[in-house]
């Protein structure tokens, strides 16, 4: 189930976060699916969940960007915020600059935190 939807701009670059309640793993890849139809022209969507109800379960993907740029940093603020059963995805539209490691680290964990407040 969709609880929130954040959109940020970052040097040219838009970053569209969500956040859903998860009563199941099953809807991880459904729920993926639905956002690439919905986000085709979109360079990535990065995704990070954590899962506790049948069984522990955590993962993260950067989807195409640099390693450890976009899915871990999403996975730090749920796991931070101690939240579990939900999932944060940001689609991201490049811009045309390029912000390096520490500014996409920075832009998906802001990413990230402007939902789940």
């Amino acid at each position: 189930m969709l609880e929130k939807t954040e959109e940020i701009i970052i040097n040219k670059s838009r970053f569209v976060a969500y956040r859903y309640s998860l009563e199941s793993l099953e809807e991880v890849k459904n729920i993926l699916d639905l956002l690439r139809k919905e986000h085709k022209k979109a360079t990535h969507v990065c995704y990070a969940y954590v899962y506790n109800k049948e069984q522990v379960s955590e993962k993260c993907s950067d989807d195409g960007e640099p390693n450890g740029t976009a899915g871990y940093p999403i996975l730090n603020v749920i796991k931070k915020k101690n939240i579990s059963n939900t999932l944060v995805v940001v689609v991201r539209y490049f811009g045309g600059i390029k912000l390096g490691a520490g500014g996409l680290t920075r832009a998906y964990t802001k990413s990230c935190a402007s939902v789940m407040d």
